[in-house]
């Protein structure tokens, strides 16, 4: 008896966004497994942003089509795409500020598990709710940091509790949209870490300028420039493509003297 192939996790096939006549995305087609970690780079108006709005929902392509989990949903509404199977954090940070870690990330566990924002039995009895918020604390490394109010957490675990709310809900389908801006050097190394420790078992997209991260983070890794796709392929690979070299990751591709 044959077995049917799993749906492919995110398939985008001649995607096209122009604002006028200026054009965004250029005809970008691009297949990601279930369970790959894809980096996406360029150089500032490349594009990237403006590639996850389309993915998310927030803009709507003006040609070609979005596949996510073997579903069509190009121009649906982001909240639809979400119910679908999709979840992406922002470059800013978005959070309940005076709210707990654990009342941040309960939030976004009530509503993935069927309850919303009924709170007609107490939330100290929702014990599959508060399991879940437990074990994401966990995987973000804030356990002890449970009753700390999100305004009062430094700027990484500030990062690190947006990471937990878009893994709540459990979409399979990651985005995080440049997770490490603002961090130090060593920062960003160790919140590497964190991610692909977090995202285990997940379909993860990234936008990202540390080319650390990047690399230490992605199977695959797209380079877009000025809306056009230019490489989508191994790290190795990419590091070691001409036409990257030049348009984008210049010396970080030369080897090191002595």
């Amino acid at each position: 008896m044959s077995q049917t192939a799993p749906a492919l996790a995110l398939e985008l096939k001649n995607l096209r966004k122009s604002f006028g006549k200026t054009d965004i995305i250029c005809g970008i087609s691009m297949v990601v497994q279930p369970g790959e970690r894809i980096g996406i780079i360029g150089p500032n108006g490349a594009g990237k942003s403006t590639l996850f709005n389309l993915i998310s929902g927030r803009m709507a392509p003006s040609s070609g089509q979005i596949w996510l989990n073997g579903k069509r949903v190009d121009g649906k509404p982001a909240f639809e795409i979400n119910r679908l199977g999709l979840s992406r954090s922002f470059q800013i940070t978005n959070l309940f500020p005076r709210l707990t870690v654990r009342e941040n990330l309960r939030c976004g566990v009530l509503w993935s598990l069927g309850y919303k924002y009924t709170f007609l039995k107490f939330l100290l009895d929702l014990h599959d709710v508060n399991d879940r918020v437990e074990a994401l604390m966990d995987r973000v490394h804030l356990g002890k940091k449970r009753d700390t109010l999100a305004m009062n957490l430094t700027y990484a675990e500030q990062r690190a509790l947006e990471i937990g709310i878009t893994l709540a809900g459990g979409a399979p389908v990651i985005l995080l949209d440049e997770p490490t801006a603002g961090m130090s050097q060593s920062e960003s190394s160790r919140f590497m870490h964190l991610i692909k420790a977090a995202t285990v078992g997940k379909t993860l997209l990234t936008v990202e300028h540390d080319m650390g991260v990047v690399f230490g983070l992605a199977d695959k890794i797209a380079v877009l420039v000025y809306g056009e796709l230019l490489a989508f392929d191994s790290p190795e690979a990419v590091r070691a493509d001409a036409r990257v070299q030049a348009a984008y990751l210049g010396a970080l591709a030369a080897p090191a003297a002595g």
